[in-house]
Order: C-alpha cells, then sequence, then structure tokens
C-alpha cells in the first residue's frame, strides 16, 4: 500500500478530473434535451413508484421512486429530461469518487485516468441517458468503496460509519450491493492495511443496517415481494438448472460491449497479475457480481447488466494496470459509444434497419398510449390491460388526463407492480376499455374490436387492439 502521504487525495487531480467530468456532464445534458425516445418501460415505472411513496416496491428497492420524484418536484415538470436528467448527473459523481479512490489507493496520475476512462464507459454512457437502479446505485457503491478503503487506512470510526451507510444506500437503490459484503471479506484477507478493526466494522454493519432496515421491514410485511421477484428472475431456482457453457460465452461477449473491450481485457490482465496489495484488494472487490453472474449465465438467463457491480472497483484496477498508449486507445474507443448512443436518441427514427428504426423500443409509446387514451375518454370508459408494457406508459403518459386505468386482476401471484397494487377493484361493475394483444371470448364468441391502434416503434405489428367489454367479462374471458 502507498504510504499515507503518497495516497493522498491532493496531488493536483481533483481540478482536472471536475473539469473533465463537467464537460462530459453537461455535453449528455444538452443532448438529453434533444432526445427524441420515449420512456421505456422501466423508466416509466420507476416514476410512477415515485407518485405512491413507500419503502419498498414490486421488484427494487424504493431508492430510484425517491429520487425521481424529488427531481420532478423540484424541477416542476415530469418531462422524460427530468425523469432521466439524473442519470448522467450520477455517473459524474461516481466518477469522482473513484477517482479518489484511485488516489488513496494509487496515485493522482491514476485518479485523473479513473475519471475520464469511468464518464465514457459504454455502460455509462447508456446509463446516463436512460435511468435505472444501477445509476443509482454507482455513486454510493463507488462511496462505500472508498469510505472502506479510508476506515481501513485511517482507523477512524466516521469513515467506517459512512461505508456502511454508503453501502445502505446503495442497497436501497438496488440489491446487487450486497456484492460489497463479499467483496469486502476478501479485500482484508489479501490486504491486511485495509483490515479496519472489529470496532469499525461493527460501526460499517450498523451503518449498513440502519438505512436498510424501512426496506427489510416492508419486505417482511409484503409477503417478500422483492425476493419472490428475484427468484423469478433467476429462473433455474424455480424450473431446474439447465448448465449451458453458450450462456457463460454470451455473458462474458456482452461484458466486451458493457465495460468497453479495451478496458475489459486490462481488468482481466489485472485480477490475473494483481501482485500488490491494492492490485489485490480491488480485484476481489470486482471480482463477486462477476463470478456469482457468470455462473448464473450458465444455469439461466443472465443480463449483460448484472456484473455492472464490478466495474467500479474494476475501473480503478484497469486504469491502474494500462499504460499510456492503453489508456489513450481505451479513451478512445469508449468515446465512440459515448458520442453514438446520444447521438442516436437525437436523430431517431432514424437509422432504420429493414423498415425497423434501430431504437424501435424506445419509439412509439407516447403515441400508443395517446391513441387509448383518447378512445377511453370518447366513450367514458377506465382503460384495464395485462400488458405491463401497456400500463407503465399509460399511468405516464395518462398523468393528467383523468382517464382511470387499472390491471386486469391476477389469479394468483401478481406479475408486476401494477397487478399487485391497481388492479380493477373487486366489484366493479359497467363497462371497460380492455387493451389486448389476442382477441378476448367472453363466452359468446370472439369479442369485435372498438377501433384500430395503429402501432409504431415497439408497437409495430404487435396487434395492440383494444375491445369494450363488460368488466365481469374479464374473469369469465378466454
Amino acid at each position: 500500500m502507498p504510504s499515507a502521504a503518497a495516497r493522498s487525495e491532493g496531488g493536483g487531480w481533483l481540478a482536472p478530473a471536475i473539469a473533465v467530468v463537467a464537460v462530459v456532464t453537461g455535453l449528455r445534458l444538452v443532448a438529453l434535451a434533444f432526445n427524441r425516445t420515449d420512456l421505456f418501460v422501466d423508466e416509466a415505472q420507476y416514476w410512477f413508484w415515485g407518485q405512491n411513496f413507500d419503502f419498498g416496491y414490486y421488484s427494487k428497492p424504493p431508492l430510484i421512486g425517491w429520487l425521481l420524484r424529488a427531481v420532478t418536484d423540484l424541477a416542476g415538470s415530469d418531462a422524460p429530461f427530468w425523469v432521466r436528467m439524473p442519470g448522467a448527473v450520477l455517473h459524474g459523481v461516481t466518477g469522482l469518487i473513484l477517482a479518489a479512490l484511485a488516489a488513496r489507493l494509487a496515485d493522482g496520475k491514476v485518479a485523473l485516468w479513473t475519471a475520464a476512462i469511468y464518464v465514457t464507459l459504454p455502460f455509462v454512457s447508456l446509463g446516463s441517458l436512460l435511468i435505472s437502479t444501477d445509476t443509482v446505485m454507482a455513486p454510493f457503491y463507488a462511496g462505500a468503496l472508498l469510505f472502506f478503503v479510508r476506515a481501513g487506512q485511517d482507523g477512524r470510526a466516521g469513515d467506517a460509519f459512512v461505508a456502511g451507510g454508503c453501502a445502505g444506500g446503495a442497497f436501497m437503490a438496488k440489491y446487487a450491493a450486497v456484492y460489497l459484503i463479499p467483496g469486502a471479506m476478501l479485500a482484508v484477507l489479501v490486504a491486511p492495511a485495509l483490515r479496519p478493526g472489529w470496532r469499525n466494522a461493527a460501526l460499517m454493519a450498523m451503518g449498513f443496517g440502519l438505512v436498510i432496515a424501512p426496506n427489510v421491514i416492508w419486505n417482511l410485511s409484503h409477503d417478500l415481494t422483492t425476493v419472490e421477484h428475484t427468484m423469478d428472475n433467476v429462473g433455474w431456482v424455480r424450473t431446474g438448472a439447465n448448465f449451458r457453457f453458450g450462456g457463460m460465452a454470451e455473458f462474458m461477449a456482452a461484458q466486451f460491449v458493457v465495460f468497453g473491450p479495451l478496458t475489459m481485457v486490462a481488468l482481466l490482465w489485472g485480477i490475473a497479475r494483481a501482485r500488490t496489495p491494492g492490485l489485490r484488494a480491488l480485484a476481489v472487490l470486482a471480482l463477486p457480481p462477476l463470478v456469482v453472474v457468470l455462473v448464473q449465465s450458465a444455469l439461466g438467463k443472465a443480463y449483460a447488466n448484472w456484473a455492472v457491480a464490478t466495474y467500479f472497483a474494476g475501473t480503478v484496477l484497469a486504469v491502474w494496470v494500462m499504460g499510456r498508449r492503453w489508456r489513450w486507445l481505451a479513451l478512445g474507443v469508449n468515446l465512440l459509444a459515448a458520442v453514438a448512443l446520444p447521438l442516436l436518441t437525437i436523430l431517431a427514427p432514424w437509422p432504420a434497419v429493414k423498415g425497423q428504426a434501430l431504437l424501435h423500443r424506445y419509439l412509439g409509446r407516447t403515441t400508443m398510449s395517446q391513441q387509448i387514451l383518447a378512445l377511453a375518454r370518447a366513450d367514458g370508459l377506465p382503460v384495464v390491460s395485462t400488458s405491463r408494457d401497456v400500463l407503465a406508459d399509460l399511468f405516464y403518459t395518462g398523468r393528467e388526463s383523468g382517464v382511470p386505468i387499472y390491471a386486469v386482476r391476477p389469479k394468483g401471484r401478481p406479475a408486476h407492480y401494477y397487478a399487485q397494487n391497481f388492479a380493477l377493484p373487486t366489484g366493479f361493475t359497467g363497462k371497460v376499455l380492455l387493451i389486448a394483444t389476442a382477441p378476448i371470448d367472453c363466452g359468446a364468441g370472439p369479442v369485435p374490436p372498438a377501433g384500430v391502434l395503429t402501432g409504431t416503434g415497439t408497437w409495430a405489428g404487435k396487434g395492440l387492439t383494444p375491445y369494450v367489454i363488460d368488466a365481469e367479462c374479464l374473469d369469465a374471458a378466454d
């Protein structure tokens, strides 16, 4: 480990790092103002969570909902810009925190490069355009790493408590923050200088426990809803494992896209060649999420972003082992995505491949919701659907429409947040406007459509159709 003088968080890196991060973040916010895509289903759902304050939600902890409510209330607007704006800012903050960690463990030059490389990583570029739980987790996860190292090196009780609190904040954003626990345990084994002592370890646990307590209590009082959803995502827990080497290969290939090809090579090289305590500590802090999700990819589905927690400590490690030329090359490659992604959102729906917009998943949602809401208003009917995608955008786009919106009452365990909390009330009578992708049969043959919905973007060719039916039909429908 460097000496106290060598690992000083000064050394002239801070001002240029702030300048780099500020320029990148500022340009991203400007580009976001011209973004032509609709809120994705997850983004609309996170916004809606914020309209219904709670200590937990169906599939995730509550911090992202709280954040979006605070930002949109302060801005006085629920426009997509304000829903997405925190992404670029939070990643900028994360880059500076990781730079401070690099200054602690290495030196000022590694710190400056850490900030520059981090804010241009492909997953950061995407996370600065679309708000997600990964993005909200990022600064808290990075803060937990920084204050964990500070507590070990300096032995301050305050640093230990803040480390635990930051870990709790990360957990309240996304449960993947739990990887901090095995990472920290391994780090104190390979780097004795980071051992915080029993008192500080207890303070870390206390800080963590205090922050996450509201969500733990909420889960216990709501039938462990998010635990059940996590088991659904894991898949093989419900249906049994089916080992596939191909799944592992696909997942690892995706990581070279998520983290950038040269930075990923540097990370793997750094893990394999970690010789000093500082490098070994970063390696074991980075490894748990990557290893766990790699195994999951062999047993069932694993999305590319599930191992994002690897890349907070992993960025510092990768930059540290890179040479000067390698850093410049990595920065250049990463900048390709950093420029291309926001440019695509500005030019959308261009370009198109075989007649379909490249970003079709992020287009057509608002237009479809407006058509559905117009039909509902014309007949004075509430809208009902089983589709999470449909409901998410209806609640967002129709937030000032006055049209009642419901999920179909679930049969068994609710499949999503809307079915859990906004299902059609029991005993509801009268006509409803049902939005479905297949013909509805109430026992007397297929019900004729109540109109035509023109699907574009994500809804092109999906056959989304409106039906006016009696509410009682929903219980008897085939």
